[in-house]
């Protein structure tokens, strides 16, 4: 298991329940979490939450997480998701104590099932899903008892048998919980306890044709496995009181665990709906589950945000029981801090510009030593070779420079990266009048960087010597959806898309070293941002974040 700060907890109110319970003796001690993901996506940011507090619960107070796939719908879950969670959780930093899955309960299940049906607490109904649905009422509308409600318990269970043996097709019946069909929590009207599929199970196969619903299967796992505190999204508040009645039902191995709700995780610009994200996939705004404008872990870590910088940034928000959206420079700013410790840099120039030194002695190439990270002496130094023709930015050179342009200009001086100063002496126009490459004249006496008489230059640029360039595409992202709140206006996030979220740049320049970059390695590009390098396509980086933290200035006029 990943070690954790104990920060993570300290101080709300999962860490003080349980603390509760720890000295009441209620679990004997005991802390058991577990993270019980369906296997029919991949995980998301949000999700990243729900694991590091899983996690975060067990290790602080000795305890043990595990990971349990909840599969209880053969028409969804794949063994590709199954993989790809096993993969995210050990790239986010965590190992389960053990992986289990709802699936092996089957039969545990059922037969508890039908000890409901025997205490007269859960019943056969065979009208159809619409039916139910409009029988349950609603807010302040009674519920009508299904007119199988009061069905013999053998019947029921001779039923529910042949539901099981496969002699019904799907939707024909269901099994029902006989709770309260007047109850001001929707919940308890009689819920849905299995229905029948006829589905190929992705673990299971072919042996099962009626599968539990959630709500019935989440509870009473909990329950087989030991956990002692269940932990879920606000979304689940009003499932509390069916979890418990369904517990207090049943002769459990254990006691009887407590579901515990929290906070979900919303960010701006993002959504996490996974009917949305697919969406997203087949109508070809994305290029799949891992495209690095996704909040897919898959789709981050592709991006090259750290595994440790999204640990942090859950730990920072911590747990609470009022929704809120964080913004999603808060998340970019714990990445920041994150690659400014680690990230090694380099020197790229992504729109190319020719800068020509007339003065430089003709073939000479000298070589600068460079450090690789200013934060960690320990990442050493490499050799940087400088010549007479040099890429740099075209956004660096200004023939007619507005006011408070700093950079290079037509007689002026600036600073080349721990190189050289130059000077800015005429251009190139290409036959569209573009400007094709400046000419310069560089002062030998200021090797280094500095001038030995002392005068000042305002402004310091990066550069790549054109003989030794490598070149390279980049991808620039922008947010995938324009709104804050993705749908907020008019009901479908979709409206909100950004058809500028991606600008594929070719043709860029980059230091050689940038060749020896391993893949999903991220670096900083002077002066640029953070880019990670693709791990399938040679010499292709993608933006994780720029150099500026947007989080910072929001912070400083919320002050």
């Amino acid at each position: 298991m990943a070690r954790m700060s104990a920060e993570i907890a300290a101080g709300d109110f999962i860490a003080d329940t349980v603390r509760a319970d720890n000295a009441a003796g209620t679990y004997s001690g005991r802390v058991q979490t577990r993270f019980p993901p369906e296997p029919n996506g991949y995980l998301h940011i949000g999700h990243a939450k729900a694991i590091t507090a899983d996690f975060g619960i067990a290790e602080q107070f000795g305890g043990v997480c595990n990971l349990r796939f909840d599969d209880t719908n053969p028409d969804t879950e794949e063994v590709e998701y199954v993989e790809a969670i096993i993969d995210d959780i050990k790239w986010l930093g965590f190992t389960p104590a053990n992986v289990f899955y709802a699936s092996d309960y089957f039969g545990k299940l059922y037969e508890w099932a039908e000890d409901l049906v025997n205490a007269g607490l859960a019943y056969v109904d065979e009208q159809d899903a619409e039916t139910i649905s409009a029988q349950r009422g609603g807010y302040g509308k009674p519920g009508v008892p299904s007119p199988y409600r009061d069905r013999p318990v053998a019947e029921s269970l001779d039923l529910f048998r042949r539901m099981k043996a496969g002699e019904f097709p799907d939707g024909a019946k269901v099994l029902r919980a006989k709770v309260d069909m007047q109850a001001e929590n929707m919940e308890l009207r009689d819920p849905v306890m299995y229905r029948i599929r006829h589905g190929h199970h992705h673990r299971q196969g072919d042996a099962w044709c009626v599968y539990p619903i959630y709500d019935w299967a989440h509870g009473q796992s909990d329950a087989i496995e030991g956990v002692t505190h269940s932990m879920c999204t606000l979304e689940f508040v009003n499932h509390h009181a069916l979890y418990d009645w369904y517990l207090e039902h049943l002769d459990l191995p254990y006691e009887k665990p407590q579901q515990l709700e929290f906070a979900r995780l919303e960010l701006t610009h993002t959504i996490t709906s996974k009917r949305r994200l697919m969406q997203l996939i087949n109508d070809g705004v994305v290029d799949g589950w891992d495209d690095p404008r996704m909040p897919t872990l898959r789709g981050l870590r592709k991006r090259g945000y750290p595994a440790a910088a999204i640990r942090a940034f859950c730990t920072h928000i911590g747990v609470n029981k009022t929704n809120s959206r964080h913004s999603i420079a808060e998340l970019e700013s714990f990445v920041r801090a994150e690659l400014n410790r680690v990230a090694l840099r380099r020197m790229a120039v992504l729109r190319p510009l020719r800068l020509v030194i007339d003065n430089w002695p003709a073939g000479q190439v000298e070589w600068f030593e460079v450090g690789n990270n200013p934060e960690n002496a320990g990442d050493g130094t490499r050799q940087v070779p400088f010549s007479g023709v040099l890429y740099i930015e075209q956004d660096d050179f200004a023939e007619d420079p507005p006011p408070k342009f700093y950079r290079l200009a037509p007689g002026r001086e600036v600073r080349l990266r721990g190189a050289y100063f130059v000077t800015a002496t005429s251009v190139v126009k290409d036959a569209s009048g573009r400007i094709a490459e400046v000419h310069a004249s560089y002062d030998p006496a200021t090797r280094g960087g500095d001038a030995p008489d002392g005068r000042k230059v305002k402004s310091t640029m990066h550069w790549v010597s054109a003989e030794h360039a490598l070149d390279a595409e980049v991808a620039l992202y922008d947010r995938l959806f324009t709104a804050e709140v993705p749908g907020e206006s008019t009901g479908n996030p979709m409206d909100d898309l950004n058809p500028a979220s991606r600008e594929l740049l070719v043709g860029c320049k980059v230091e050689a070293a940038l060749g020896e970059t391993a893949p999903g390695e991220v670096v900083q590009f002077e002066r640029l941002g953070y880019f990670a390098k693709d791990p399938n396509t040679p010499m292709l980086f993608h933006r994780t974040v720029g150099l500026r933290d947007e989080w910072a200035s929001i912070k400083k006029r919320a002050g």
